[in-house]
């Protein structure tokens, strides 16, 4: 049992490592002067970053290392394809961030058809220099969505106003230096308007559609942009080599793992498997499965808005479902614990301008299973204890044998044939046993047995 336990926590031990490493970042390289031929080469270079699904902290990290990257090797254009239901508040600022900084020309384009830039992908879309859309496309609904089991529910009005505020005034803030209609995209946010690509170009918050990215490349081609600062800069894209910078293997698994549903489900996963191996020594499984599952909920809790008062929550909801099997309740704990858990999870992780949470389902269909199994397993503990002890001396207590030497008399000893060998036993209050009696031990003191008579049955 012990090199299994060792073995268990070098496995942690090893996953630690790999995730520590796995979340430095990047080192950072510094620009050399390009030569000649290399920019002549980079000259017509256009770098291509994917948005193509929720936006999280690895995705931020993805995207925002390609701008880097592509600043460093002073390339033509970055060209960002967008198609997202919206994302972290957090990691939009992020993207944002370095789009607005980067010294190189951005273009942000909806794409393909039937692809969306909805909530975060809306503040997105409008923050690089130039912004398209292909046909078939929309953006918008940007207004800040509170949700409980999948259904909007109303939260206070100063706190909505507060939201509603912050979210316009930031999104005016590159806006209006970008020379988009700043008016028709807060609309987008206060009431939640969405656009087609048509009616984005006429209304001025975009600046061109095209149907694909060599189309939108060639209608690019010799434009003079008006950069963040002012400044204008031209786009020599005669003949446009474009490049697919893809998500490095790392990236692609940590992305899942800093999902809001995988992160809560990791994390149950971990508590119940360590819970399991806690209760249940020497199972090994659980417990090696239950630290890994921990340690890379940990990781993604690290890059992850999490609220404190859903973790809060989650611990409540294991103590009463402990105490749920410790007490006859008739399942009033555990149904507490249910709700509390559930609670918990819809308020783990969220962003308050783009949402982005534990789903209402995901967190039912946890805590129930969940619930259940601690229930059972604490009950067993609890029973455990009440079991009658199989190894040692204690096990000869309650069990009857045969007198083979008197007990007694005057408190004296004899001696007993209990559990197949010969004991030194003594009766109570001095009482007088009789050879071939039965006689039923009651107490164990060193190498003597307190024994008592056993009535004989009709």
């Amino acid at each position: 049992m012990f090199q299994q336990s060792r073995l268990g926590a070098a496995l942690c031990v090893c996953a630690a490592l790999v995730l520590i490493g796995a979340g430095k970042a990047r080192p950072a390289e510094l620009p050399s002067p390009p030569s000649s031929a290399t920019a002549t080469a980079n000259s017509s270079t256009v770098v291509e970053l994917r948005i193509d699904s929720e936006i999280e902290p690895v995705l931020a990290e993805y995207v925002v290392n390609g701008i880097d990257e592509a600043n460093r090797d002073h390339t033509a254009l970055i060209l960002i394809t967008i198609n997202t239901p919206g994302g972290l508040d957090t990691s939009m600022r992020q993207i944002i961030g370095a789009i607005l900084e980067s010294k190189v020309p951005v273009v942000t384009y909806v794409y393909p058809t039937g692809s969306r830039a909805a909530s975060a992908g809306f503040f997105i879309l409008l923050s690089a220099d130039v912004d398209a859309m292909s046909p078939g496309t929309d953006t918008g609904a940007a207004s800040p969505v509170f949700e409980f089991f999948g259904q909007p529910v109303k939260i206070d009005d100063t706190m909505q106003r507060k939201v509603l505020n912050e979210a316009t005034a930031y999104l005016r803030s590159y806006v209006t230096q970008r020379g988009r209609n700043a008016t028709l995209a807060a609309t987008a946010v206060t009431d939640a308007k969405a656009f087609t690509e048509k009616e984005a170009l006429d209304g001025k918050l975009i600046d061109l559609i095209a149907s694909s990215p060599e189309d939108l490349l060639a209608k690019l081609n010799g434009r003079t942009i008006t950069r963040l600062d002012g400044s204008t800069a031209s786009l020599p894209l005669a003949n446009p080599v474009i490049v697919q910078t893809e998500m490095s293997t790392r990236e692609k698994f940590l992305s899942r793992i800093v999902q809001p549903d995988v992160f809560f489900v990791l994390l149950i996963l971990g508590v119940l498997g360590l819970y399991t191996e806690f209760t249940h020594p020497g199972l090994f499984a659980p417990g090696v499965i239950g630290g890994i599952a921990l340690i890379l909920a940990l990781f993604a809790m690290h890059m992850l808005p999490v609220n404190l008062t859903g973790l809060v929550l989650i611990v409540l909801a294991i103590a009463l479902f402990v105490l749920e099997a410790k007490y006859p309740t008739h399942g009033i704990l555990g149904i507490g614990g249910v709700i509390a858990m559930v609670l918990g999870a819809l308020m783990l992780v969220r962003s308050p301008i783009t949402g982005g949470g534990v789903s209402g389902w995901i967190a039912l269909s946890v805590a129930i299973p969940f619930a259940a199994i601690v229930i059972f397993l604490a009950r067993l503990v609890m029973r455990s204890r009440a079991w009658k002890v199989s190894t040692g001396k204690e096990e000869l207590l309650g069990e009857e044998g045969d007198v083979v030497e008197p007990v007694g008399p005057a408190g004296g000893t004899g001696m007993v044939f209990v559990h197949g060998e010969l004991w030194r036993a003594a009766a109570p209050n001095g009482a007088t046993i009789p050879k071939g009696s039965r006689v039923r031990v009651k107490k164990i003191e060193g190498l003597l047995l307190h024994v008592e008579p056993v009535k004989s049955s009709q």
